[in-house]
C-alpha cells in the first residue's frame, strides 16, 4: 500500500497543481481561463502516449529484454518525439482552438502556456517512470513535488505581480523549461540508443492504445459537446476538473501491478485490497471538489449530475478492471488484450459522434461495462486454469 501511495502521490501532485493553477488564474486574470483546462485536455493523451511507450514501456524492457539502458534510451527518444509533436501544435495553436469550437482570441495566449506546460510535464514523467522501475520512489516524489510546486508558485506569483497574460506565459514557460532541462540532465544515465520499439509498445500496448483512442474521443467528443453552448461547456469543464485528478491517480494501480507482474511478485488479492482503499479516498475527494466547484461556478445541476453519476460508478469498477487487464496483457496475450481494449474504445469513439452533448459520458459508460465484463470473464478462466495446474 505504501508503494501504491508513493506512485499515487507523484500523479496527485502532477495533476492537482494544474487544476489549482487554472482555478486561481481564472480568478486573478480572466474567468474564461478555466476553460483552457478542457480545451487542451485531449493533448494530455498525446503526453500519455509518449510516456507509455518511452517511459513505462522502455522501463519494462529492462527486465523483459535484459536491456539495462532501455530507460535512458527511452527518455532520449521520448524527448525527440515530444519536441516534434508539441512544436507542431504550437505553430498551429489557433487552428486547434477553432477546431474545438472555441474563440482563438480569448484563449490564444494561455493555450500556448498549456502546451508548453504539457511538454515539460511529459519529460519529467519519462524521468519519473525510470525512477519507479529503479525503485527510487522517494527521489521520484521529491522531483515531482519540486517541479509541480515550482510551476504553481511561479505562475501565480507572476500573475499577481503583472496581471498580464502574455508576461505570465513568457516568464513561466522560460523558467520552467530551464528547470525541466536541469532535471533531465541530472537524471538521465548512459545512452547507447538501443531500444526494441516493438517490445516497448507491446509491453504497455493497452495503455498506449487507450491514450491514442482517448485523444480521438476527447478531441471530437468535446468538439461535438461544446457546439451546444456555454451551459454544456461549463458543466463538462467542471466535471472534467473535479474528476481528472482522480482518474490520473487511478493509473497508479496499473503501474504498481505491472511492476510486480514483470518481477513475478504479483498477488491479485493484495493489489485489489490496496486499490479499493485508494478508491475510497478518490471518490471522497471527487464529492468534496464537486461541492466546492458548484459553489464557485454554478453549473446547470441537471447536466452536471448526469456526468458525475457515471464517473462515480466508473470509479467503483476501475480497480477490478485495471488490475485484471494489466495481468492479461503481460501474462496472457498482449495482442488479444489490446484488441479487446480497441473494441471497447471503438464503441466509445462511435458514441462520441452521436448528435448529443452527452456523447462523451454515454461512450464512457458503454466502454467501461464492456472492459469490466471482458476482463472479469477472461481473468476468471485463467485463474481456474492455474488452480487446476497447481
Amino acid at each position: 500500500m505504501k508503494r501504491l501511495l508513493r506512485v499515487s502521490f507523484d500523479i496527485f501532485i502532477s495533476s492537482v497543481t494544474p487544476i489549482l493553477t487554472w482555478f486561481l488564474l481564472s480568478i486573478i486574470l480572466d474567468k474564461k481561463l478555466i476553460n483552457v483546462f478542457t480545451l487542451t485536455y485531449p493533448l494530455q493523451c498525446l503526453s500519455g502516449i509518449i510516456t507509455a511507450i518511452f517511459g513505462m514501456g522502455a522501463s519494462i524492457c529492462i527486465y523483459k529484454d535484459n536491456n539495462k539502458n532501455s530507460s535512458n534510451n527511452g527518455i532520449f527518444y521520448g524527448l525527440l518525439v515530444s519536441l516534434v509533436i508539441f512544436i507542431y501544435i504550437l505553430f498551429n495553436n489557433d487552428g486547434y482552438i477553432k477546431l474545438m469550437n472555441m474563440n482563438a482570441n480569448d484563449y490564444h495566449i494561455f493555450s500556448i502556456y498549456s502546451i508548453i506546460q504539457l511538454f515539460n510535464q511529459t519529460i519529467v514523467m519519462l524521468i519519473l517512470n525510470k525512477l519507479y522501475y529503479m525503485e527510487e520512489n522517494k527521489k521520484a516524489n521529491k522531483i515531482s513535488l519540486l517541479f509541480n510546486m515550482s510551476y504553481f508558485v511561479i505562475t501565480i506569483v507572476i500573475s499577481l505581480i503583472t496581471f498580464n497574460q502574455f508576461l505570465v506565459m513568457i516568464y513561466t514557460s522560460i523558467i520552467m523549461s530551464l528547470f525541466t532541462l536541469i532535471i533531465l540532465i541530472t537524471n538521465i544515465g548512459k545512452i547507447d540508443f538501443k531500444l526494441n520499439f516493438y517490445n516497448a509498445f507491446k509491453y504497455n500496448s493497452v495503455s498506449i492504445v487507450k491514450n491514442i483512442l482517448f485523444f480521438i474521443i476527447y478531441l471530437f467528443g468535446f468538439k461535438n459537446s461544446f457546439a451546444y453552448g456555454t451551459k454544456y461547456i461549463v458543466a463538462i469543464n467542471l466535471a472534467t476538473l473535479v474528476t481528472d485528478l482522480q482518474w490520473d491517480i487511478e493509473t497508479s494501480v496499473s503501474t504498481v501491478a505491472k511492476i510486480d507482474i514483470s518481477k513475478n511478485k504479483f498477488v491479485y488479492k493484495e493489489h485489489l485490497k490496496n486499490a479499493l482503499k485508494l478508491n475510497v479516498i478518490l471518490i471522497s475527494s471527487v464529492i468534496i471538489m464537486s461541492l466546492i466547484g458548484i459553489f464557485i461556478y454554478k453549473p446547470n445541476m441537471f447536466i452536471f449530475l448526469i456526468f458525475m453519476t457515471w464517473h462515480i460508478i466508473d470509479y467503483m469498477l476501475a480497480p477490478f478492471t485495471n488490475i485484471k487487464i494489466s495481468y492479461l496483457q503481460l501474462e496472457y496475450s498482449s495482442f488479444k488484450t489490446t484488441f479487446n481494449e480497441m473494441i471497447a474504445f471503438a464503441i466509445r469513439i462511435f458514441m462520441s459522434f452521436i448528435p448529443t452533448p452527452f456523447c462523451t459520458i454515454i461512450g464512457q459508460m458503454c466502454s467501461s461495462i464492456y472492459e469490466f465484463t471482458y476482463s472479469t470473464i477472461k481473468f476468471g478462466k485463467i485463474r481456474i486454469g492455474i488452480n487446476k495446474e497447481n
